[in-house]
């Protein structure tokens, strides 16, 4: 068993499929969810500072302030300064969706520039008609099922308060 994540082919060290698996969402996403989920277990409008949110859900605090920030620039969070201060959310944790978080953070979810809501632009090496295009209409069945759990799962479903989840959709 291959237990090095490089391995040799010929004289070239070469990475085993285990070690090129690309991640669905990144780090940042991941902690963003996390703090989310935490903001979500006080309630909407209340605060829970920076350095409670990154202790508990063991996030680096540096990181963490620009994630918060840029969650608050989009309109999901607000944020306090003193005694009281911290971050909350702005909105019901019932009306933010994984995809929603996900795409604030990373971008877009399609596999493909040419199935992209927030940045379609045409394959550089399509040849016009997408329709037939047999690459996107598999990808396009993938990033279908994706999006549909994720912009169907909310934080309050995540958080367990109603797990109602499809049973079938992991």
């Amino acid at each position: 068993m291959d237990l090095d994540p490089l391995r040799r082919i010929g004289d070239q060290r070469q990475p085993t499929p285990s070690a090129r698996i690309r991640s669905v969402i990144s780090q940042k996403a991941k902690y963003a969810l996390r703090a989310l989920l935490a903001l979500a277990d006080v309630g909407v409008g209340e605060s829970v500072l920076i350095s409670d949110i990154a202790e508990r859900q063991r996030i680096p605090r540096k990181f963490l302030e620009q994630i918060l920030l840029d969650l608050k620039n989009r309109g999901l969070l607000s944020s306090r300064r003193g005694k009281n201060g911290g971050y909350a959310l702005l909105r019901d944790p019932n009306q933010i969706t994984v995809g929603d978080v996900v795409r604030i953070v990373d971008g877009p979810l399609a596999p493909l520039p040419c199935l992209s809501r927030m940045a379609y632009r045409r394959c550089e090496d399509c040849d016009g008609n997408e329709d037939a295009c047999r690459i996107r209409r598999v990808f396009a069945e993938a990033h279908r099922a994706n999006t549909d759990v994720l912009d169907g799962t909310t934080l309050t479903q995540m958080a367990g308060q109603d797990i109602s989840l499809a049973a079938d959709a992991g």
